[in-house]
């Protein structure tokens, strides 16, 4: 029983000592990355615009601004999530095709969810999971750039 309670008190000391980390990191960060891709811009647009407001699993997005085919900003329309922002879409023509950045502007409340993403996930973790969803539709393998 006596090893029961070191273990409650140690998990607990750990908890504390994540939210109190979290608690001193910003709410607000910027991250951003790019890759290059072989298709045209206009394909980029046609891939990652939808509609006007759109559901990527639980959370709401809506449609901030939309300058096809090279500016997308779209936002976290739930209000009563931890975290919310925004990330905006840059579609650039190069030699070979196009290059996307994605940047976020994002903001962590809780301070618990703050330290696990700027130290387990990392902020360009989602960032860098799309690009590649995209680069496998269009079948080719990107390299991330920051």
């Amino acid at each position: 029983m006596k090893w029961l309670w070191i273990a409650l008190i140690g998990i607990a000391v750990v908890i504390a000592a994540i939210v109190a980390c979290g608690a001193m990191l910003p709410v607000a960060h910027v991250a951003s990355r790019q890759a290059r891709f072989r298709c045209s811009p206009d394909q980029i647009w046609s891939a990652i615009a939808r509609d006007k407001t759109f559901r990527d699993g639980d959370v709401n997005y809506e449609v901030v601004e939309s300058t096809p085919p090279r500016r997308l900003v779209t936002r976290i329309a739930d209000r009563n999530l931890p975290y919310g922002g925004s990330w905006t879409y840059e579609i650039s023509p190069s030699a070979s095709g196009s290059t996307l950045r994605i940047t976020e502007n994002g903001e962590v409340y809780n301070p618990f969810f703050r330290f696990v993403s700027r130290f387990v996930m990392g902020h360009t973790a989602t960032i860098d999971k799309s690009l590649r969803e995209l680069g496998k539709k269009f079948g080719e393998e990107v390299r991330i750039e920051e």
